[in-house]
């Protein structure tokens, strides 16, 4: 086989791959349980192509859950870029929340499946190091405690995952995440609208 036609061949895979991916995405925001072979129909592929890229359901799980918390971490960064320290950590957070509700579907996939420590410890090292990456820049510029730690920001707003995503859920997301960010900001931090935490 050419060189060419194996490229060929590794595209036309990488594509079937995105695109089953996005089909599994959507998915399992409406159902949580949906089956391997209502994806591969929706999909417009076997179910055979659908196991060679993911040999099992919690594969198909894994790499979403993956992407997604890949995607949290690149934010970090993306938006300390882009914005004072405590503006991206505050954005940072609205962007988690959101997260949290809109994958509540691909939440119940998880749950259901069988290694669930796999998919808590994939989360960890990327979550952790983009926390941390913002407290260190919040300390620099003397916005945030210095005491903090990324597990006590995600202890913080384990709340979301109380909200029904269903519902009104974000006021309620917006004054958790006040209440957090004025327990975690320093006492002489300025707060919008001009005011100093006493």
């Amino acid at each position: 086989m050419s060189t060419k036609r194996v490229e060929q061949l590794h595209a036309q895979g990488v594509r079937t791959r995105a695109h089953l991916l996005e089909t599994a995405r959507e998915a399992f925001s409406t159902c949580s349980d949906a089956s391997l072979n209502s994806i591969a129909k929706k999909a417009g592929v076997g179910i055979g192509t659908l196991y060679r890229h993911f040999p099992t359901r919690e594969d198909l799980v894994f790499e979403l859950y993956r992407a997604e918390v890949q995607q949290m971490a690149q934010a970090a960064d993306d938006l300390l870029d882009e914005h004072p320290p405590l503006d991206a950590f505050k954005l940072w957070l609205t962007r988690f929340a959101r997260y949290a509700m809109t994958k509540a579907g691909l939440i119940g996939a998880l749950q259901s499946a069988t290694s669930r420590g796999r998919f808590a410890q994939e989360a960890r090292g990327p979550l952790t190091s983009a926390l941390q990456r913002l407290l260190d820049a919040n300390r620099a510029a003397g916005t945030l405690r210095e005491d903090l730690e990324p597990d006590d920001v995600l202890l913080a707003i384990a709340g979301l995952y109380q909200l029904d995503p269903a519902g009104d859920w974000e006021p309620r997301a917006r004054r958790l995440l006040e209440l957090v960010c004025l327990g975690l900001c320093r006492r002489d931090t300025v707060l919008p609208g001009g005011t100093v935490r006493a």
